[in-house]
C-alpha cells in the first residue's frame, strides 16, 4: 500500500482485489503479509475528502458502489485460503483498522500510531456487518471499549487486550511478519482446506451464529442496515 496515507475509494479497493486476484491464482504453501510504504500510516481509513465531493476526485471511483465493494473484499480477505498477516506500522483508522482486522495475525508498531474505530467520532453507525468483523476479531472486554468509546488503542495497549498479536519496533516489523508468514505458510498446502476452515469459522455456516458469520454479512452487506 503506497499512497501515502492509504484512504479508501472504489478505485483503492479494486487494486487491492486485483492484488488479491494474484495471490489466488498461486497454489500450495504460501502467506499473505500486508503492509503500508508510508512510516506514519497503515491506513488512515475513509477517503472522505473524495466522499464530500466525488466529483471533484473521478480517478478515485463510482462513490454509490464504494459501500458494497468494500464490504466485499473485507469479507473475500477475511476467508483468503492462506495465512495472513498484518504489518500494523503506523494509524489504522476505520476501514484501515477493518483490515487489519480481517487478518488472520496482526503485529504492530510499538512505539507509535494507533488504531481506532473512530465512526462515532465521526457522527457516522458502525454497519452491522463491520460489528459483526469486531464481535468476531476482538475479545469481549475491549469490543465495546473500541465500538462505542472509540478507544484508541497504542500497540503495547492492543497486545495487552488481545487484539494484536504482537509489537515491534519499525525496524523490526516486517521482519516479524515475514518471520510469522514463514511458519504459517506451511498450513496452506491444502488451500482448499484452510480456506474451507476459515469459512466454517467466520463464514455463511459459521456454528457460532449460523449466517450471521462476519464473512458472511460482509460479502452480503447489502442484506444488513446499519
Amino acid at each position: 500500500m503506497n499512497t501515502g496515507e492509504n484512504r479508501w475509494n472504489t478505485s483503492f479497493v479494486r487494486e487491492f482485489s486485483d492484488a488479491l486476484d494474484e495471490v489466488e491464482l498461486d497454489d500450495g504453501p504460501g502467506a499473505l503479509v500486508t503492509s503500508s510504504t508510508d512510516e506514519k500510516f497503515f491506513s488512515n481509513g475513509l477517503d472522505l475528502d473524495w466522499v464530500k465531493n466525488p466529483e471533484k476526485y473521478p480517478q478515485s471511483g463510482d462513490k454509490e458502489i464504494f459501500g458494497e465493494e468494500f464490504m466485499y473484499l473485507m469479507g473475500r480477505m477475511i476467508t483468503l485460503p492462506v495465512p495472513t498477516i498484518c504489518a500494523i506500522n503506523g494509524h489504522a483508522f476505520g476501514a484501515g483498522f477493518m483490515l487489519s482486522l480481517s487478518h488472520d495475525v496482526r503485529v504492530m508498531r510499538e512505539d507509535r500510531g494507533f488504531i481506532c474505530a473512530n465512526e462515532i467520532q465521526l457522527g457516522m453507525k458502525i454497519p452491522r456487518p463491520e460489528l459483526a468483523l469486531f464481535r468476531h476479531k476482538i475479545p469481549a472486554n475491549s469490543f465495546f471499549e473500541t465500538v462505542q468509546l472509540s478507544k484508541r488503542w497504542t500497540g503495547p495497549e492492543a497486545l495487552n487486550a488481545g487484539i494484536v498479536q504482537a509489537v515491534g519496533s519499525i525496524d523490526e516489523l516486517q521482519e516479524m511478519a515475514l518471520r510469522k508468514a514463514e511458519e504459517l505458510a506451511p498450513l496452506a498446502a491444502d488451500r482448499k482446506n484452510f480456506g474451507a476452515h476459515k469459512e466454517m469459522l467466520y463464514g455463511e455456516n459459521a456454528a457460532i451464529n449460523l449466517n450471521h458469520g462476519p464473512a458472511h454479512m460482509l460479502k452480503n452487506s447489502k442484506e444488513f442496515d446499519v
